[in-house]
């Protein structure tokens, strides 16, 4: 059965970290409709002034940050000593888990664009305080599949053969991104009990009878079929999905757990200096 539309929703503008200009997808309030995801940004820019001040030292405790780059450089460092850049067609995908604490400073390419998306998933409450660590993934990692003429990343999940390069996620997600031709066809079948989500990156298209666009994200109801028509001038979009923890949320900043003391344990820990295990 064809999944139904629950919810619409048109990215909004915001800033963040040290003054960064984002179009905030969905975050901070009603997580229960996006359960196991929290929180989606948009940062796509052609001006450095609105990125190069980028997202200074922070905590992570609790989640797991997943940052796609389309264009441009993303320089990283963290607490324990790791560092490096990802760049155009690459992704990051960090389990902060028991506690890290970073930077990301976005640098943009040489015409100044910089593009990309960071999406946070929720860890289950018995892995909160699992062992942080990364899995960073090139471009040239990243298998393709065509389909009815177009083409599909796989950074998580299956399609087909192929299997994303991104593995042992707790809530099991699968993470594709679409690019259909004018009139393109794109048929998934996934799991009936997953939040499943659609955004539209470039063009335009249908989706469960509903028309969209760049920026615009679908929320799917129930079903199972997620079917997308592109209009004519093609459509691209993120398809995201991930099995619902339905555990309560006690989130923070940077800092999602299960209950206000363990929010207040983390925050003191890291004004004490032993946020780190």
């Amino acid at each position: 059965m064809e999944r139904s539309v629950a919810r619409i929703i048109s990215a909004s503008p915001v800033i963040e970290g040290a003054g960064v200009h984002l179009n905030r997808v969905f975050g901070f309030s009603e997580v229960e409709l996006f359960d196991p995801f929290l929180l989606l940004d948009d940062f796509r820019s052609d001006t450095p002034a609105h990125y190069l001040k980028g997202f200074p030292w922070h905590p992570h405790r609790g989640i797991e940050t997943i940052t796609y780059v389309l264009k441009g450089n993303v320089e990283h460092g963290d607490s324990l000593g790791n560092s490096g850049v990802i760049s155009s067609g690459d992704v990051q995908w960090m389990t902060a888990g028991s506690g890290i604490v970073h930077q990301e400073m976005p640098k943009g390419d040489d015409q100044g664009a910089m593009h990309g998306f960071q999406l946070w998933a929720n860890l289950p409450a018995r892995h909160k305080m699992t062992a942080p660590r990364y899995q960073e993934i090139t471009a040239a990692q990243i298998p393709e599949v065509s389909v009815e003429g177009g083409r599909v990343k796989v950074i998580a999940g299956e399609l087909g053969a192929a299997r994303g390069p991104v593995s042992d996620i707790f809530t099991d997600p699968e993470y594709l991104d679409v690019s259909l031709p004018a009139h393109g066809c794109f048929q998934r079948t996934l799991p009936a009990d997953h939040t499943v989500l659609l955004y539209a990156i470039d063009g335009g298209g249908t989706a469960a009878a509903s028309t969209l666009s760049n920026r615009q994200l679908l929320l799917y109801g129930p079903g199972d079929e997620v079917l997308v028509r592109a209009g004519p001038e093609g459509i691209r979009f993120l398809l995201l999905s991930g099995k619902p923890l339905h555990e309560p949320i006690a989130w923070r900043g940077p800092v999602v757990m299960n209950t206000q003391e363990e929010l207040e344990t983390a925050f003191r820990e890291y004004r004490e200096g032993t946020f780190i295990k």
